[in-house]
């Protein structure tokens, strides 16, 4: 029966979870970045604020017919505690966006992207979560800005894999590095797809020129 070293798994590196523990002694680091902060706290207050105004304003005004009324002390203290409960379940959207705006600092502290000769490192997370997608197994990538995105100079990268997606939020100069990161994908792709090796030094497609007598 073969042998196992259960040692060959165990590694000391791996402390803080630093994307620099994953790089490979052959991996190439291309870039690296953070989301603006300003830009990335900022979009943590507004992003579900229009939601959560409405929802308080709704579960806010029957909570205040409600002790207007002077309803609990008519009640049973059973089905006032069962109304109390109702209502901190209710405003469930309201705490997680509390919550949200307060580890906001925590999360964007977390928060890395690393692009390598490899494949894109994506580090997120209160608890920290690390993401690893590979350039041949990415399918799409997408730009989006915002008008407040716009504003403040930065844009969301969305990358669609094979087998999962990730965004790198509030990217600073996000035309430039999503050009640069779809050329990354191609010329990578293309070395996967055709070694240095095959290919011939004149490539009679690359150029092909189609007229309309030619169909489609």
């Amino acid at each position: 029966m073969a042998k196992y070293n259960e040692k060959y798994f165990q590694n000391d590196s791996m402390k803080n979870n630093n994307i620099d523990d994953l790089i490979d002694s052959n991996e190439q680091i291309l870039w690296r970045g953070k989301p603006k902060k300003s830009a990335f706290i900022l979009s943590k207050f507004l992003g579900l604020l229009p939601f959560v105004i409405i929802w308080l304003l709704f579960d806010g005004f029957f909570i205040y017919m409600i002790i207007s009324m002077n309803i609990f002390q008519e009640i049973p203290v059973v089905v006032s505690i069962i109304i109390v409960i109702f209502f901190l379940i209710h405003l469930m959207p309201v705490w997680f966006w509390i919550s949200n705006v307060i580890t906001a600092w925590k999360q964007y502290k977390n928060i890395e992207y690393c692009f390598t000769n490899k494949r894109i490192i994506v580090r997120t997370g209160i608890f920290i979560d690390i993401k690893n997608l590979y350039y041949a197994d990415i399918q799409n990538v997408n730009l989006r800005v915002g008008l407040v995105d716009r504003m403040l100079k930065v844009g969301d990268i969305y990358i669609t894999g094979k087998f999962e997606a990730t965004v790198l939020y509030d990217i600073s100069d996000p035309y430039f590095i999503t050009n640069q990161l779809q050329k990354i994908i191609n010329d990578i792709k293309t070395d996967i797809s055709f070694p240095n090796a095959f290919r011939p030094e004149e490539n009679k497609g690359f150029k092909t020129k189609y007229t309309p007598s030619d169909g489609i």
